[in-house]
């Protein structure tokens, strides 16, 4: 049984998603003007990110979430990772982070292989990486890296196991909180090992790994990457563990399916706040947003989904200090900031609508959040800031009471999509907004 996942992570959102949506659920507004969409093509040649995650502090694991390794770090150990791509290439390169190292990182040696499910590896794939030439990489605190292109032809929806070789003490480790694939750990050098035997440890989050990048793609439009910003919506929270089921996930089959080189990248943060920075749930997004939207490689759009965990009432949580809930009229401005912020590098912008909060099984409801995201909400909708808008809203809402999602949808927390609720929001993207 999945377990329950607490309150702090659930916090709602609303999905995102790209250019015009369902016909009557979405507005599509004038695209950006020539002298800023040919900016946003410059910048997707070469490099693209097909893979990505967004870094948080280091942070204890609860009950509900389940132990990470983020305050203790690592020490003789080898670390796999495995990700699934959403575009590929001819080439790969990897990008690591100490973001929120307390000290340099040491690397002893990094390889890339391809998954054969679990912790293994196909026999014969695995490749050593390089950083400047050399096996050993050193990140500076508040730092990344990026390692050599590595010649490796990589398919779309591909899955890579990604193995990082520590040989003593790393301090607290750079990491996003929340995942729906494990990391494995082994104690010693299993740098290159084919089997998952020594990897007998593993839990739900991600250490130091910020991207994937691919280059050398074909297609006729081109290669780039859409960022998914946001919160816990975006996270995936309610996604079935293991079975790529978020909401960017269903985007990259999608976009895999139309062969288009596009990647797709998750940038939520279950809990993420517009105004306030949380020891949960990271930094605030208008802070973190230069970071994990525009200085990823060869980004052309960015679907947002914020809001929720600013207006919703729950006392007493500690991942909603400092602040209290916000008015409509304060989320909308912090909104407008992204989207001026994308404006200026010439991006596509879609916003998302606050999905039903009415009926969670735990507290963020009450009338007043209901006015403010209904005011959001029709801002959204109607105010002319987005591209476009996909109105997450009205497609997951019950019909019986639209302030609630419909049963059909909804994970067992009451609010968050399950699969088929994030399948029916990825239904609603027009991939040629994204292209």
């Amino acid at each position: 049984m999945r377990r329950k996942l607490p309150a702090r992570v659930i916090a709602p959102l609303a999905c995102a998603t790209a250019a015009a949506l369902i016909a009557g659920l979405g507005h599509a507004w004038p695209r950006p003007a020539p002298a800023a969409a040919q900016a946003a093509s410059l910048r997707t040649a070469g490099w693209s990110q097909s893979w990505g995650a967004a870094m948080q502090r280091p942070l204890a694991g609860g009950e509900d979430e389940g132990p990470n390794w983020s305050v203790e770090g690592f020490g003789d150990h080898s670390l796999r990772q495995v990700v699934r791509l959403s575009a590929g290439g001819a080439q790969v390169r990897i990008r690591l982070s100490n973001l929120y190292g307390t000290r340099p990182l040491r690397v002893a040696a990094a390889a890339v292989a391809r998954s054969a499910g679990g912790a293994q590896a196909w026999p014969g794939t695995t490749a050593a990486l390089k950083f400047g030439g050399t096996r050993s990489a050193t990140v500076a605190p508040g730092a990344d890296i990026v390692s050599d292109p590595l010649p490796l032809v990589t398919a779309p929806l591909e899955k890579l196991a990604v193995t990082l070789r520590f040989t003593g003490a790393t301090g607290p480790a750079t990491f996003h909180r929340f995942t729906t694939q494990p990391a494995y750990r082994a104690s010693g050098d299993h740098l290159s090992d084919v089997g998952a035997g020594a990897y007998t440890r593993s839990t739900d989050a991600l250490y130091y790994l910020a991207g994937v990048d691919v280059t050398g793609g074909t297609g006729e439009n081109g290669a780039g990457t859409v960022v998914a910003f946001g919160d816990s919506l975006i996270d995936g929270v309610g996604a079935a563990p293991g079975a790529d089921a978020r909401l960017p996930d269903a985007l990259a089959e999608r976009l895999a399916a139309a062969r288009s080189p596009l990647g797709v990248v998750n940038a939520g943060i279950g809990g993420n706040r517009l105004r306030h920075d949380s020891a949960c749930a990271g930094e605030k997004a208008t802070a973190r947003f230069a970071r994990d939207v525009l200085d990823r490689p060869g980004v052309r759009a960015v679907i947002v989904h914020l809001g929720a965990n600013d207006i919703r009432d729950t006392p007493g949580d500690p991942c909603l200090r400092p602040g209290g809930p916000a008015t409509a009229a304060q989320v909308i401005d912090a909104q407008r900031r992204l989207v001026r912020a994308a404006r200026a590098r010439g991006l596509t912008v879609v916003g998302t609508t606050i999905l039903p909060m009415k009926g969670a099984l735990f507290p963020v409801w009450t009338p007043q959040v209901e006015k403010n995201r209904d005011a959001v909400n029709h801002w959204i909708r109607t105010g002319g800031a987005y591209d476009a808008v996909l109105d997450a809203d009205r497609i997951m809402a019950d019909p019986a009471d639209p302030d609630r999602p419909r049963l059909s949808y909804v994970y067992q927390d009451g609010l968050h999509p399950n699969d088929a609720g994030y399948q029916a929001l990825a239904r609603g993207i027009d991939l040629r907004g994204l292209r």
